[in-house]
């Protein structure tokens, strides 16, 4: 009998974490689509401003801004990792965990400086003793274009002070519910040879989109590019989180499957357990009954 108690308590237990995690598919599914609904709506103005700058950068003399002035020597780099605060979310937070620290062996010879969003990764590298500059933990998922903008501003004028060479962002990129891409991309300085095709160009390189610009050019580069560089972050920060709610939503669905697999298993267990208890009475009974003839 002591068998079947367990088991049944087993039963018990698992069903009361089905539904919790059947309860964080259903908050995940609606924060994901949320995350994903302020992702799509900012995609157009993403895309807009990356064409101006692509445009206008290509009409300036190379080192026109210091955002696009690379170094001759690169010692210093620094990685924004964007992570989450909570887990449960399957791979999602260890896939930039290896991703940072990959690239990190790959670069022995450089300083690594780590500006890190999320607690699970800043968790990660602070018991590693890793040069992290700053953190930003406790976000709760909400991302404003504010939070963008600290992040952003904090980052600039370390690079401008010159602090670090380079900038590297390291996220996951949201492809479907189910595939959440990690990529490590460079960000500071700015480098428009990639987007070339979107805007178009002919054979000697020329920008074939000619726009009016008021005030002067130069001018509105200035003001252009930190503003760039700070949606863009914006943006892989949404879809980040649009990536987590997602992979949490996965994660949460295979977990309540497998409860469901379990819960079978042990009602099977239970069931037998149960007959032969009852059986073992029966027979119990019986000899009994023969041994008063």
């Amino acid at each position: 009998m002591a068998g079947i108690r367990d088991i049944k308590r087993q039963i018990t237990s698992v069903r009361s974490t089905q539904k919790i995690t059947k309860a964080m598919k259903m908050v995940s599914a609606a924060k994901m689509r949320r995350a994903n609904d302020a992702m799509m709506a900012a995609r157009p103005y993403a895309d807009k401003i990356k064409d101006v700058a692509v445009n206008l950068s290509m009409q300036m003399e190379e080192g026109a801004h210091p955002f696009m002035e690379a170094a001759e020597d690169v010692k210093t780099v620094a990685i924004l990792a964007v992570n989450s605060d909570r887990g449960l979310c399957g791979s999602f937070n260890s896939n930039i965990v290896r991703s940072v620290s990959r690239f990190m062996q790959d670069h022995p010879d450089k300083s690594v400086k780590l500006y890190l969003v999320g607690k699970n990764v800043y968790d990660f590298f602070r018991k590693r003793n890793a040069d992290i500059v700053k953190q930003w933990v406790s976000l709760g998922g909400k991302i404003s274009y504010l939070t963008a903008q600290n992040i952003s501003d904090q980052l600039m004028k370390a690079f401008l002070a010159g602090e670090f060479d380079e900038l590297h962002v390291a996220y996951n990129v949201f492809r479907s519910t189910a595939s959440q891409v990690p990529v490590v991309q460079k960000l500071l300085p700015l480098s428009f040879d990639e987007y070339m095709t979107s805007v178009g160009s002919d054979d000697d390189g020329q920008v074939l989109t000619d726009y009016i610009y008021e005030p002067a050019s130069d001018k509105l580069l200035s003001e252009l590019l930190p503003k760039y560089v700070t949606f863009s972050i914006y943006h892989i920060l949404l879809e980040s989180t649009a990536g987590e709610h997602g992979a949490r939503m996965v994660a949460m669905d295979n977990a309540t499957r497998s409860a469901d697999d379990m819960l079978k298993k042990l009602t099977l267990y239970y069931n037998k357990a149960r007959q032969a208890a009852i059986t073992t009475d029966l027979l119990d009974i019986v000899n009994g009954a023969e041994a008063l003839k």
